[in-house]
């Protein structure tokens, strides 16, 4: 078995550990962007190296504004890591995104601000580059997932549209409005600048988003946005368990995939 892992997990929302990780041990890393949010946690699934890292730390103790997004993408490559499967929690916009779904997004909209986007915005000599994300989400590793999640007979959302807010607020139900309008199909508050920043790392990068509830206004009808009652903290917690349920599964049906990193 190689010594490099074979895959990185990123947890989100409601997964701040990984289960079925076997010798699993926890490293404690330093980086030149600063500490991650917590441990990486190393084992093995089905003989095969994983890293796990919670995005929030433990407890949810990071919010989303706060997390230190290039410390958690160099300390992955730090360990050599090349493909990164990503948990972003999110709400549904478009009819198809219910809550209980599990999406595997292809394109992505940032509308976050202030936050460290980049390792080449540093003042020095050729620094300075444009990484390519017309395709934010890595093709091929994209079309691994898929074919995991036939052969798990997990049922995935193929494609959509993440927009990525700032919070740590939720939307308001005019902003869901103008996020519809230009297309999103999802919201959440993770999803960037983490996948940019993998971009510029070399490091194939895909997002499966559990969708816990609809976006404010949203109620999947096709007669499009109107006020309904908030959603209550017991029904997002009963979406989010039936949607990253599977995801245990499709990982390790992903980790018995051929395709090389």
């Amino acid at each position: 078995m190689s010594t490099a892992p074979a895959l990185g997990v990123i947890g989100g929302t409601s997964v701040y550990e990984f289960p079925r990780l076997e010798g699993a041990h926890e490293q404690a890393l330093d980086t030149p962007y600063g500490a991650p949010s917590g441990p990486l946690v190393s084992g093995t699934l089905g003989g095969h190296a994983v890293v796990f890292l919670a995005r929030h730390g433990r407890g949810h103790a990071l919010a989303p504004h706060r997390i230190n997004y290039r410390a958690n993408l160099y300390a992955l490559k730090q360990l050599g890591v090349a493909r990164v499967l990503a948990i972003n929690t999110v709400g549904g916009i478009s009819a198809a995104m219910c809550p209980g779904a599990l999406v595997l997004p292809d394109q992505i909209v940032d509308y976050t601000h202030g936050r460290e986007a980049s390792f080449w915005d540093i003042d020095a000599p050729g620094s300075m580059r444009h990484a390519e994300f017309g395709e934010p989400y890595t093709p091929r590793l994209r079309l691994a997932v898929l074919a995991a999640a036939a052969r798990a007979g997990i049922a995935l959302v193929d494609g959509g549209t993440y927009a990525a807010t700032q919070g740590p607020r939720f939307e308001s139900i005019a902003e869901i409005v103008r996020l519809a309008r230009d297309g999103c199909d999802l919201v959440g508050m993770t999803g960037m600048p983490e996948a940019a920043l993998a971009r510029e790392l070399a490091i194939d990068y895909a997002c499966v988003a559990p969708v816990a509830n609809w976006a404010a206004g949203c109620d999947g009808s096709a007669s499009g946005l109107r006020h309904v009652p908030p959603i209550s903290l017991d029904e997002i917690y009963a979406h989010l368990a039936r949607a990253t349920a599977p995801i245990a599964a499709l990982v390790g049906a992903l980790l018995d995939d051929s395709v090389a990193p």
